[in-house]
């Protein structure tokens, strides 16, 4: 297979993998336009494996790039969040991706608390469903060390958390009840879709008005939506949307996104207890 067979063989997998890895889709695509670029000035005479050299190529790619965003993101204005995977904008809510190919967003931002390897594990293992054995290969890392790493990961993931989030369907009436009390000012449906102890989390980045701090209690929540919805800050317009495989909101102004909203679901109670808006528009540029 020359390269740009294998270019385009491999691509959507090692951008899946990078983007689990950085969190925007940005830096997920530089990643794998450098390592192909790298592959076609240094490619080995022989690779057994094309596939695994790639994503190992990707990988320690991925992991530099982590070290140097975590300095970045000690110095960002407000809470940083994710770009979200909004790949396909839809009128029914019902018709989202397959669960399997894409990663929650409230997932997606727990992965912060972990370490940069500890990140690369739990997503090949977790996310992917790697074996250790080859988890081991793209990290060069014992099957046994990999083992540790994962379960230390998890653990972290599971410190706040009861089970890790998913896409879940009870978020297609939440982004139902969030565009009627948008469209009507009647907010009494959304209260009774949120946990008590629900947060809401916003990245503005600095560049468009943002809560600096996570918004805590659903009466708080309530409150800041009540706020900034009918004033348009979020957005005039406003859509379903497939947000990391889940039922989200995209809002617009002048046909352009001006924020996109998704939530976590509380299994257990089947409400939101997190809602996370992005509206930094340098994350958003990818959304079309």
């Amino acid at each position: 297979m020359d390269v740009h067979d294998s270019y385009e063989a491999y691509r959507p997998l090692l951008h899946s993998i990078a983007y689990r890895m950085l969190g925007t889709n940005s830096e997920a695509e530089d990643a794998v336009q450098d390592v192909f670029a790298d592959y076609i000035r240094h490619r080995p005479d022989e690779v057994n494996n094309e596939k695994a050299y790639l994503i190992r190529m990707l990988t320690n790619r991925c992991l530099n790039l982590l070290q140097s965003a975590r300095k970045r993101r000690e110095v960002y204005t407000g809470n940083w969040l994710p770009e979200p995977d909004v790949s396909l904008v839809q009128q029914d809510p019902a018709e989202l991706y397959d669960r399997n190919e894409t990663i929650s967003y409230g997932l997606l931002v727990m992965l912060e608390q972990l370490s940069a390897v500890e990140r690369a594990v739990f997503i090949l293992r977790e996310s992917l469903q790697y074996e250790y054995s080859e988890i081991a290969y793209y990290l060069q890392k014992s099957e046994a060390n990999c083992r540790k790493i994962y379960s230390r990961a998890k653990s972290k993931l599971m410190q706040n958390q009861p089970a890790l989030p998913a896409p879940s369907a009870a978020a297609e009436p939440l982004a139902a009840a969030f565009i009627a009390a948008a469209r009507s000012g009647d907010f009494d449906a959304l209260v009774e879709l949120l946990t008590e102890e629900a947060a809401l989390v916003t990245d503005g980045g600095g560049k468009v008005r943002a809560a600096i701090f996570p918004i805590l209690g659903r009466d708080r929540v309530l409150a800041f939506l009540k706020g900034v919805i009918p004033r348009g800050l979020l957005g005039e317009d406003n859509r379903f949307a497939a947000v990391n495989g889940q039922t989200g909101i995209i809002l617009m102004e002048n046909g352009q996104v001006k924020s996109v909203l998704s939530f976590q679901i509380d299994e257990q109670q089947g409400k939101a207890d997190k809602i996370f808006i992005l509206a930094n528009p340098e994350k958003l540029g990818h959304i079309r």
